[in-house]
């Protein structure tokens, strides 16, 4: 008699395919992004028919397409041609929001790749509908976990370390005290558990890397999943655009306006186009306490994971083990922290140099599929009447506090008192 073999867990299958992709590239297969700078019709044309362009947006397809047959055959799962055809569709989704991105007046508003493909996912799904051959390929978070895993190729600890420990300092204050507070503040706004982790490790963490490493440690639900990472985008553009301006008004010093910036504004990308609005030194300062947040990522989660698991247990059941935790610790975030550490101490600076910026493009090409499925998944009628419109309103709440005690601590730590 044969046994059956057990799929693997998402996690891991994640975890196979950022380690997969990082091997073929260190072997010298290159992925990139496409580029469509454009400023008006010819131009757009010679981009469109560029032969770079079009090779670059078939190798993309044939790495995720791989990629998902991988994860399907290890996943159990069954594969259908409608993969192919579901592929194609969401890709070119996350394609024509790299041309509209690409040209020069939309990246004058710092408008994300990854912003767009969720807006247009939105649309089909809230105006079109999405047809049920796409329904397969909808395969969010392993597309989220993958790009995170790759995300670890960018936090370098010796960087991090030359940087100086003043935006590490920032960060864990921030993250500790706003963390605290928003999860007592979902409990007034009368929040399930799920929910308050979420939006706490949210707005108090790095966004949406963090909602999602927060639902694998708890086993969350997905739509409620959906729903933060939705208000962390939505919630992400008016404080892109409008708190430069404050900075400007209130005459921050550019280190000051960095690290407010950093620290409060979710998305990576929207914080670089913060602070590229305000010159090269608060950009600077901007990435490096946004950086400090992501590294605080993965400690985060083992925490969020080991109190979960203890909280959580079953009336009368006996306390978890160590075997409990480490069956529900998502794998993907410890994927993440490996590959950091190899980044930083294992592979040579000359090869992290040269590879670097093609892990960042597969990286980006994984988060932009990802959130076109996230539109394709969202209604917008679940957004505004899911819990009667309470996480809506104490995600805005929450991040209005950040913003005040991040602001504090800018002063404190880079305004001269403890700099």
């Amino acid at each position: 008699m044969t046994t059956q073999k057990k799929p693997l867990h998402e996690d891991w299958i994640s975890v196979i395919l950022a380690f997969a992709a990082i091997a073929l590239i260190c072997l010298g297969l290159r992925p990139a992004m496409p580029k469509f700078d454009w400023n008006d019709g010819p131009s757009l044309t010679a981009k469109l028919t560029d032969t770079t362009n079009l090779a670059r947006m078939g190798s993309l397809y044939l790495w995720v397409l791989g990629a998902l047959l991988i994860a399907f055959l290890l996943g159990g799962k069954k594969i259908s041609f409608q993969l192919v055809t579901g592929l194609l569709a969401v890709m070119a989704i996350s394609m024509f929001a790299q041309v509209f991105t690409g040209n020069a007046k939309v990246k004058d508003l710092g408008i994300e790749i990854v912003l767009f493909s969720l807006l247009l996912g939105l649309f089909i799904s809230n105006v079109l509908g999405v047809p049920k051959w796409m329904q397969a390929v909808l395969q969010t978070e392993l597309f989220i976990k993958t790009g995170l895993v790759l995300l670890g190729s960018g936090i370098i600890f010796q960087e991090l370390l030359k940087g100086g420990g003043l935006g590490v300092l920032q960060s864990v204050v921030v993250v500790f005290s706003v963390w605290y507070f928003t999860f007592w503040l979902c409990k007034q706004f009368k929040l399930d558990d799920e929910f308050r982790m979420m939006i706490s490790s949210a707005v108090s963490i790095c966004g949406v890397s963090a909602a999602i490493a927060t639902s694998g440690a708890i086993e969350g639900d997905n739509k409620k999943l959906s729903h933060v990472i939705s208000l962390v985008l939505i919630v992400a553009i008016p404080m892109m655009i409008f708190m430069p301006y404050i900075a400007r008004w209130m005459d921050m010093p550019p280190e000051v306006a960095g690290a407010w910036l950093g620290g409060t504004i979710d998305t990576s990308g929207a914080v670089v186009a913060a602070g590229t609005m305000l010159g090269d030194e608060a950009l600077t300062y901007a990435t490096l306490v946004k950086f400090s947040q992501n590294v605080l990522l993965g400690v985060a989660a083992f925490f969020i994971s080991v109190w979960w698991t203890y909280s959580k247990k079953e009336t009368n059941q006996p306390k978890p083990g160590l075997r409990t935790i480490w069956d529900r610790f998502p794998k993907f975030v410890l994927g993440f922290i490996v590959v950091s550490l190899l980044f930083s101490f294992v592979l040579s600076p000359a090869l992290v140099k040269e590879i670097k910026g093609n892990i960042k493009d597969l990286q980006t090409c994984f988060f932009a599929v990802a959130f076109a499925c996230i539109g394709l998944e969202t209604k917008f009628v679940d957004i505004f009447k899911m819990e009667n419109g309470r996480p809506a309103m104490a995600f805005i709440t929450a991040q209005v506090v950040n913003i005040l005690i991040t602001l504090g601590m800018a002063y404190l730590v880079f305004g001269g008192v403890f700099g």
